[in-house]
């Protein structure tokens, strides 16, 4: 049984990277999707489609609706739902991300660092488990296969 795992989170390493590794080292059979990690194309994708907006705002709003569109189609497909929170970056997208996968009643884990513990109590409270690392979480989901 091949599971699809979103990889919600920041952009800015390689994160997924190890994630998947990983999962391969230990021959999870598992299939990684995620948001658009190319960052320019995630800025520019609504006026490749849309055309050239007449502002920042309009065209922060035509991205954000086609990669919202993009998340949510990717979301709905998948079986389970790992939310990395980092340290370095703000995290408003994973959030995101996180609490449309736990309304869509998604398995949600969330990977968090001890510091960030009183910051997203609600949000690891609501979620299936929540844990400190990215091999925590591949153990995890190497459970489901026991």
């Amino acid at each position: 049984m091949e599971l699809t795992v979103y990889l919600a989170g920041q952009i800015h390493d390689d994160w997924r990277d190890q994630l998947e590794d990983k999962a391969k080292e230990k021959n999870l059979p598992l299939n990684f999707v995620s948001p658009q990690t190319n960052h320019d194309r995630s800025d520019d994708i609504g006026e490749a489609i849309l055309g050239q907006q007449p502002g920042k705002v309009y065209r922060d709003d035509a991205a954000s609706s086609v990669n919202n569109l993009r998340t949510q189609v990717l979301l709905q497909k998948s079986d389970v739902v790992i939310a990395l929170f980092g340290e370095k970056y703000k995290q408003w997208n994973t959030a995101m991300d996180a609490s449309a996968a736990i309304t869509m009643n998604k398995p949600t884990i969330i990977v968090r660092p001890e510091s960030l513990i009183h910051p997203l109590k609600e949000l690891s409270n609501k979620a299936n488990v929540t844990v400190e690392t990215i091999d925590q979480a591949l153990d995890v989901l190497a459970y489901i296969y026991e």
